[in-house]
């Protein structure tokens, strides 16, 4: 079980980048793996202030995780031997830094520049293959380090997405339940109760949550680092990736218009929470209320991608038993899912 030892969220906080190092007791050559608009955000301040202390201290721009790129940061690293690393980005950028953490048995540190999804904090991370997106076990932050002076500076949208990721637990914990109950799959009530707790934590504070009220990105981050540590306990992405998550990459194998991760997983669980018989229209009202899409309109998304999205998503994990085995479902079952939580007409 891994777990961040330090989280510092907050303005003006890349500052303590130092005071961490040296109190996490990290010394020698730092690498800073960043992409090029989060250099320019927060890497290169980071850059600056660890130069004063830490001579050794270089960085390397990438901007995906195809393997290509992680080829070249493992290059980096075998060159420049450093003794910790520092990703510096969205989801892209922190999932390349662990995979290179995790093969390199070197402590890296999570410095978000967006709160768009739960990939800041958890230890799996998500390479991009030739034809899909494939989840591996990695290694969790050893200190997560979130500058909201910096992320209030991305796109709203990647806060709306953030949102949507962390309400998707109320049915990827049904889903872990249902696994347990019909396939006898391991279920840890901790982690799951930690991935609920998140979801609560957004719909109970959903008003909070709006442009320049730093409260309420707290309040998504808090959250977020929660999801990431109930995976830890968890040892797998179960107790935050369910129906919902499959929905989502099967849109992106269907669908030439692709949203963000959260705004399509937000849709995948209102059509989770239905299929469960449990209250779908809350899930919605929460996601309307934060202004996130909860339509197929709204997502930009032809109602024919949510229709062959929806049938095709218990096909892209088959070792993952979701309530989109239980249902069976053909192309009319989808239709009238579809169209009964109005997310096509």
């Amino acid at each position: 079980m891994q777990l961040p030892r330090e989280v510092i969220v907050g303005t003006d906080v890349l500052n303590r980048i130092t005071e961490v190092t040296q109190r996490l007791n990290l010394h020698g050559p730092a690498l800073i793996i960043s992409g090029t608009k989060s250099y320019k955000a927060a890497g290169k301040k980071v850059y600056e202030i660890l130069k004063q202390t830490n001579k050794n201290t270089q960085s390397f721009l990438i901007e995906t995780t195809l393997t290509n790129d992680i080829t070249q940061i493992d290059k980096q690293i075998t060159k420049l031997k450093p003794q910790i690393l520092l990703g510096i980005g969205g989801g892209t950028i922190i999932d390349a830094t662990k995979i290179n953490s995790n093969q390199h048995n070197i402590p890296y540190i999570s410095i978000p520049t967006t709160a768009s999804h739960d990939g800041i904090a958890s230890p799996l991370a998500s390479i991009k293959g030739p034809d899909k997106h494939y989840s591996i076990l990695s290694q969790a932050p050893l200190a997560i380090i979130a500058d909201t002076d910096i992320i209030t500076l991305a796109p709203w949208r990647s806060v709306i997405s953030g949102c949507g990721d962390v309400i998707a637990k109320f049915t990827a914990v049904k889903d872990w339940e249902l696994a347990y109950t019909d396939k006898k799959e391991y279920y840890g009530e901790y982690a799951a109760s930690l991935a609920l707790m998140s979801a609560k934590l957004i719909t109970e504070n959903a008003t909070l949550i709006q442009p320049s009220n730093v409260s309420g990105l707290r309040v998504l981050f808090e959250a977020l680092i929660s999801c990431g540590v109930a995976m830890s306990i968890a040892g797998s992405s179960r107790p935050c990736s369910g129906s919902e998550h499959l929905f989502s990459h099967a849109l992106d194998l269907i669908s030439t218009n692709r949203a963000m991760h959260g705004e399509q997983v937000g849709i995948g669980s209102i059509i989770a929470a239905y299929l469960h018989g449990t209250n779908w229209q809350q899930i919605r009202d929460t996601l309307k209320q934060i202004g996130a899409p909860t339509t197929a309109k709204e997502l930009e998304i032809n109602d024919e991608d949510i229709i062959q999205a929806l049938k095709l998503a218990p096909t892209i994990r088959t070792d993952r038993y979701t309530i989109l085995n239980k249902q069976q479902l053909d192309y009319k079952k989808c239709q009238i899912i579809a169209k009964a939580t109005k997310i096509i007409d």
